[in-house]
């Protein structure tokens, strides 16, 4: 059902280590805004549809989305692959450290894992970061939330039209 295609949806090359802003955007791993929590909702929406064409737009998009966890686990992991134990402890990752090493997990930026409301929060991660190697990819990933709210959008209007509810 899946192909995986060995590269990301938007590269991702991150040279400067962050580690305050790791912090901050793994919350999109699996935070309440997270990519992880988005596909699997849409996963099992699908079944939910009424026809095809919602069964097949859902599940594009779930499978996107994992396209999308892979491009943020991915600035996570480069933004804090050279960090040493101090500057771990410094930016309060001790405690991800203790339990996921320099492992991306799925959680918030407090720890917790979560779900949706990814454009709102990648507009928030890009008003906080500072790194153009950061921006470029997090700039993309917010245009793709843009993307799916508009299909969505299109296929509530296409159910409408149809007479469902």
């Amino acid at each position: 059902m899946f192909k995986y295609v060995k590269h990301l949806s938007y590269p991702v090359s991150v040279t400067k280590k962050d580690l305050k802003m790791a912090k901050l955007i793994i919350t999109q791993v699996g935070g309440y805004a997270g990519e992880l929590g988005a596909s699997l909702r849409y996963f099992h929406q699908k079944f939910t549809m009424p026809d095809e064409l919602g069964r097949a737009l859902l599940n594009d998009i779930a499978t996107e989305e994992i396209g999308h966890l892979e491009m943020v686990a991915t600035i996570v992991s480069q933004l804090i692959s050279n960090a040493t134990i101090d500057e771990i402890k410094e930016a309060g990752l001790e405690s991800f450290y203790t339990e996921h090493g320099k492992g991306v997990f799925p959680m918030n930026a407090d720890g917790v894992a979560a779900e949706q409301k990814a454009r709102v929060a990648y507009e928030h991660l890009i008003d906080l970061a500072t790194d153009p190697k950061v921006i470029e990819p997090l700039l993309f990933l917010r245009q793709r939330e843009i993307v799916h709210f508009n299909r969505f959008q299109e296929l509530y209007n296409y159910y409408k039209d149809k007479g469902y509810k």
